[in-house]
C-alpha cells in the first residue's frame, strides 16, 4: 500500500519518478509531499532578465522607431530591431530555465503546483507583446506566491505587466477620467477596456458559474482602469519604464459597485480592495478547489472532495498551503491510481526525470511537436486538463513515433525493466511487463516501456 502511494506521490503530485524516488519517499509518501511546503518555494534563473528590463528595452526600440520615422529614413525595417528579436532569446531562456527545473527539482509536488497557477494565469506568447514576458510573469508573480495567500498571488498577476499587455489593460480609462476628458476635447474617443475584468471574474476566480452580470464585469473594469505601465510615450508617459504603474488620470473616479458590495474611492487602492475580496470569496473557494481536484485526483473529482477544499480555502481565507495540506489529507486522492492522462508536459518530464537525461535548448522543440509549446494555450483559459483533450489517436500516435525514435537511440543504454519498476513500482502490470520481457532487443524494449498504458498515466 505504501509502496502504492509512493508512485502516487511522485507521478500524479510530482512530475515523474526519479530512480530512486519511489524507494525514498514509501515509508510515508504523504510526508514527504508536505515536508516540500516547507519553506520558502524555490526561485530559478535569477540571472535572466526581469520583465521591467525588456520592457524598457522594447520601449526604446519603439522610440528608436518613431526617430527613424520622423527622419524619413528609407532603412526603418532594417535599422530597427524587432521586438520579437529582442524578446525571442528571453523567452527561449525562460523555457529551458523553467524544463531544466522541472527535470531536475527535488519538490517536484511544488513545481507542478506552479505549473498549475501558472497555466491558471494563463497568457499566451502567441501574442508577440508577451513573447518574453510569459516566463518572467511566472518568475515574478507565480513562484514567490505559490506558497502564499491567494490574494497575493492574484494581485501580483493581475498587475504584472505581461497580464496588463496580454489583455489590454495598458490604455484603458474610465471614460469619466481625467484622460479620457481630455481626449473627448480634442475630438477623440478613448475608453474602458472590459478584457482584464471579465477574465479575473470569469477565469481567474469566480468562474464562469460564479453569479457575476455584465454589470460586474464592467464595474470591475473600471475598478482597475489605470492599471497600467510606465515608461510609455505621449499619454503614457511616466512611470518607471517597464514596471507597473499606476495612471491616476486613467482611473475612473467615483465609488463603484461589484457584486453588491461598494466601493469608495481609493485611486489604486479601490481595485486592489476589489480583488482581496475576490479572493475570498465562497465562488472563488469553489471554482479553484475544483480545478485544484481535477488537476490532481480526477477529471470528474468528487464532490465532497471540492467542498472540503472549497471549506478550507474560506476558513484559511485562501492560504495556499493549508488547502494543499487538506489536498494532501484527503483519502480520496490517493484511491485511484493512474486516474489522469499525462499532458504532453507532464509525459516529456516524467521521461526525462525517469532516463535523466540532461536537457537541451534543441530538446525544446519536443513540447510543440507532441503539441503543448510552452506559455502557447492560445488563450486566457490555458491548457485543458481533461484527459479527453490530450487522449487522440493522432496526439498518441505522435507519442508513440517519438518513443520508438528515442528507443533507437537510448535502448542500448537503458534497461526498460528496471525503469518500468523504478517509475511505476507495483503499478507496472504484468501485461506490460511481458510485452517488455519479450522485446526482440533494447532499443524495442524501451519504447514499450515509453508507450506503455501506465507510463502515459499519472
Amino acid at each position: 500500500m505504501r509502496e502504492t502511494e509512493a508512485v502516487v506521490a511522485a507521478n500524479r503530485f510530482g512530475l515523474g519518478a526519479a530512480p530512486g524516488e519511489i524507494r525514498a519517499i514509501a515509508g510515508d509518501p504523504r510526508g514527504a509531499l508536505k515536508a516540500q511546503l516547507a519553506g520558502a518555494a524555490p526561485l530559478i534563473g535569477q540571472a535572466l532578465p526581469g520583465s521591467h528590463e525588456l520592457l524598457a528595452g522594447a520601449l526604446q526600440l519603439r522610440a528608436d522607431a518613431a526617430g527613424e520615422r520622423q527622419a524619413g529614413s528609407p532603412q526603418l525595417a532594417a535599422a530597427v530591431q524587432t521586438i520579437r528579436d529582442l524578446y525571442a532569446p528571453a523567452h527561449a531562456a525562460e523555457v529551458l530555465a523553467r524544463f531544466r527545473e522541472a527535470v531536475s527539482s527535488q519538490r517536484s509536488f511544488l513545481e507542478r503546483l506552479v505549473h498549475f497557477w501558472s497555466n491558471h494565469f494563463a497568457v499566451s506568447v502567441d501574442k508577440v507583446q508577451v513573447l518574453g514576458l510569459a516566463g518572467a510573469m511566472e518568475r515574478e508573480a507565480i513562484r514567490p506566491h505559490v506558497l502564499g495567500s491567494f490574494a497575493g498571488m492574484l494581485l501580483a498577476v493581475e498587475q504584472h505587466p505581461a497580464m496588463l499587455l496580454y489583455l489590454d489593460n495598458q490604455a484603458s480609462m474610465g471614460s469619466h477620467s481625467q484622460a479620457a476628458r481630455l481626449a473627448g476635447r480634442r475630438g477623440r474617443t478613448l475608453g474602458l477596456n472590459e478584457n482584464l475584468g471579465r477574465e479575473i471574474l470569469e477565469l481567474h476566480t469566480l468562474g464562469v458559474d460564479g453569479g457575476y452580470t455584465q454589470e460586474d464585469v464592467r464595474a470591475l473594469a473600471t475598478l482597475v482602469s489605470g492599471w497600467s505601465i510606465g515608461g510609455g510615450q505621449g499619454r503614457l508617459r511616466g512611470g518607471e519604464p517597464g514596471r507597473f504603474h499606476f495612471r491616476s488620470a486613467f482611473h475612473e473616479p467615483g465609488a463603484q459597485r461589484l457584486l453588491g458590495r461598494r466601493y469608495g474611492e481609493e485611486g489604486l487602492a479601490q481595485g486592489e480592495r476589489a480583488l482581496r475580496d475576490l479572493a475570498r470569496h465562497p465562488a472563488t473557494a469553489r471554482h479553484l478547489a475544483g480545478k485544484l481536484a481535477r488537476h490532481f485526483v480526477a477529471d470528474e473529482p468528487p464532490p465532497t472532495l471540492v467542498e472540503s477544499l472549497a471549506q478550507v480555502w474560506l476558513r484559511t481565507e485562501g492560504d495556499l498551503r493549508s488547502v494543499y495540506g487538506a489536498l494532501l489529507d484527503a483519502a480520496v486522492a490517493w484511491e485511484k491510481p493512474l486516474a489522469k492522462f499525462k499532458t504532453p508536459a507532464d509525459y516529456i518530464h516524467s521521461t526525462w526525470r525517469a532516463l535523466q537525461l540532461p536537457v537541451a535548448q534543441r530538446d525544446v522543440r519536443l513540447f510543440e511537436q507532441l503539441g503543448q509549446r510552452p506559455f502557447a494555450p492560445g488563450s486566457p483559459a490555458g491548457w485543458p486538463d481533461r484527459s479527453a483533450d490530450w487522449d487522440g489517436p493522432a496526439a498518441l500516435m505522435k507519442r508513440l513515433e517519438w518513443a520508438q525514435e528515442s528507443g533507437g537511440q537510448l535502448g542500448s543504454r537503458r534497461n526498460a525493466r528496471q525503469l518500468a519498476v523504478e517509475s511505476l513500482g507495483p503499478l507496472w502490470s504484468a501485461s506490460s511487463a511481458e510485452a517488455v520481457a519479450r522485446a526482440q532487443d533494447a532499443a524495442q524494449a524501451l519504447t514499450l516501456w515509453l508507450g506503455s498504458p501506465e507510463f502515459m498515466r499519472r
